[in-house]
């Protein structure tokens, strides 16, 4: 399959589907009672669901996808690009004003919903009169049930040949650290181009083990929704985790061979390995200690001795095989992408059996840049750029990106997207450099950088990720700008609320910290920031503006 002249995300499943025998097992939501699909019965449906939107949109009207993630989630995309729609995934964990801005935004004609819980966050906002509703489940009220539609007996098999590359495949509006979301428009070629180039990485573990994905992020999140066609590309089985308070004992369930994740999820996972390996002693605390010692050496390609390797193996053996068989025992990567790993985290979780590739992207280049490549692992970097679009640094260390998976421009604002995209050039707004061997590595973001009081740039969330690596600090936020130095806003875990305790581990972690980024002051706070606050975003960054309004007074005492 050459995905340089394939002309659409449908054109992909479909021919990808004639391909794969029909009755392999596809997509599975791992909620109990749930069927597993095969390739056939989401084709099928496809068809189904297709020649029913069309009947009820215009080309180009733009379709909203409001759900959980789950096999009608897939289905439902590829029917409204396949009827000739424009797809508007959104996220279930919207504030009231997010949707309300985005129904205004866009104006879809077509809203699919998965249930009466997701439709109440929406119903306010919806004209029966203009606007038509398929629900997955029953809801309050009028809908078109999918399961109807997919009871059809007699179905067209339509394909849409009209679509190509430069056209809008998809609205994704970017959950944001600050004000309304906006709304970026993906083209199908750019998608593709971003499968193309995953190809490269991905190859290399496809050879070793047929491709198993378990799914937790947000399908509604450009950088999960552009591994749904990788998924399909690579003719993969997928998972649909429950939750993610289940997500490890889904992992269990699932075996998959790779997983992808924002940096978050990695944090915790390295909290809680590390928190366990505290608490051994004698032999398992020395075996521990030397596999994460040769672990490390073997990531930077540092030869071993003979005793090493001998010693080595065993910690294959009683270490990392126990922690890899924790989560399904076939995992050839871990993909981190959203955001930055901090190096420590990516260090320890290569180290100790479980292979991290960090990448990098934005919505706006749908969405990955670069990645890590597996047995070229520099942890310290986001990776080479992906073959199918250019990377350059401006003078002022600006990442710039320029290629097909640039986005078409921002939904409604034109003044916007001339703005970040000036020459064909995307400015991401973040500063990087590219080292010696051609990987890029992310040194901060360009309106995140905190400039002291005597002019110095610091990266706040370089200290930030520092202060997490601690597993009595679940999260931290650093404030500092135009000042003489920095304070933080400190959350702990709930059996650590001792500010001496806490005192004491922040001197510590200053002692590894340059005078500039050392944090002087800090006030513990009982509150987590969290999505359903409006402190975090859908992916879990911090909403650092609004992080920094709602505690404006506590941070400024701590300068009196």
């Amino acid at each position: 399959m050459e995905l340089s002249k394939i002309n659409s995300l449908v054109e992909l499943y479909f021919i990808k589907s004639a391909e794969v025998d029909g009755k392999r097992p596809f997509l599975k939501w791992l909620k109990p009672n749930k069927p597993t699909y095969k390739w056939e019965d989401i084709t099928e449906g496809i068809y189904k669901i297709s020649n029913k939107i069309k009947s009820l949109i215009n080309e180009g009207d733009r379709c909203l996808i409001l759900s959980e993630n789950r096999p009608y989630w897939l289905m439902s995309d590829i029917s409204v690009m396949n009827a000739g729609g424009i797809s508007v995934p959104i996220f279930t964990t919207y504030s009231s004003n997010d949707y309300e801005y985005i129904f205004n935004d866009c104006k879809p004609s077509l809203i699919i919903v998965s249930n009466n819980n997701e439709f109440k966050k929406i119903k306010n906002y919806i004209n029966l009169e203009t606007q038509k509703i398929i629900s997955f489940e029953k809801i309050e009220g009028k809908s078109l049930l999918l399961q109807d539609i997919l009871n059809e007996e007699n179905f067209q098999k339509n394909i849409n040949k009209n679509l190509k590359r430069n056209m809008p495949a998809c609205i994704i509006y970017t959950s944001g650290t600050s004000g309304n979301p906006k709304g970026v428009i993906l083209s199908h070629g750019g998608i593709l181009a971003n499968c193309e180039g995953a190809l490269e990485l991905l190859n290399p573990l496809i050879r070793k083990k047929d491709p198993i994905f378990l799914t937790w992020l947000p399908l509604s999140h450009s950088y999960e929704h552009a591994v749904q066609f990788i998924q399909i590309l690579l003719g993969a089985k997928v998972f649909y985790a429950e939750s993610l308070e289940k997500l490890i004992s889904n992992m269990s369930l699932a075996k998959p061979t790779i997983m992808t994740a924002v940096p978050r999820f990695y944090q915790n996972l390295f909290n809680k390995i590390n928190a366990n390996f505290k608490k051994q002693s004698g032999f398992k605390k020395l075996i521990i200690e030397k596999t994460l010692d040769l672990g490390k050496k073997v990531l930077k390609k540092e030869p071993l001795k003979t005793n090493e390797k001998i010693i080595n193996f065993l910690c294959q053996i009683l270490v990392r095989k126990k922690i890899q068989k924790q989560f399904g025992g076939n995992l050839q990567a871990f993909v981190s992408g959203g955001g930055a790993l901090d190096k420590n985290v990516g260090e320890f979780l290569n180290a100790v059996g479980l292979p991290t590739l960090q990448g990098y992207g934005l919505t706006e280049t749908s969405p990955v840049v670069s990645c890590n490549l597996p047995g070229n692992i520099k942890v310290e970097t986001v990776g080479p750029p992906f073959k199918t679009n250019q990377v350059k640094i401006a003078d002022d260390g600006e990442i710039l990106v320029k290629g097909e998976n640039v986005m078409l421009g921002y939904w409604n604002k034109q003044k916007e997207t001339d703005e970040i995209i000036q020459n064909g050039w995307l400015h991401t707004g973040d500063i990087g450099e590219i080292d010696a061997t051609g990987c890029l590595k992310i040194t901060d973001r360009k309106k995140d950088i905190i400039v002291s009081h005597g002019g110095d740039n610091i990266s706040p969330s370089k200290i930030e990720n520092f202060f997490c690596n601690n597993e009595k600090i679940k999260q931290c936020l650093v404030y500092g700008d135009k000042k003489n130095y920095l304070v933080a806003l400190i959350v702990v875990d709930k059996n650590a609320k001792d500010y001496t305790t806490i005192r004491s581990i922040v001197d510590n972690l200053n002692k590894n910290l340059s005078i500039l980024e050392k944090v002087k002051k800090f006030k513990l706070i009982d509150e987590e920031f969290t999505i359903d606050n409006g402190l975090m975003t859908p992916t879990l960054k911090l909403k650092r503006k609004k992080i920094i309004e709602k505690y404006k007074q506590d941070l400024e005492k701590l300068y009196s």
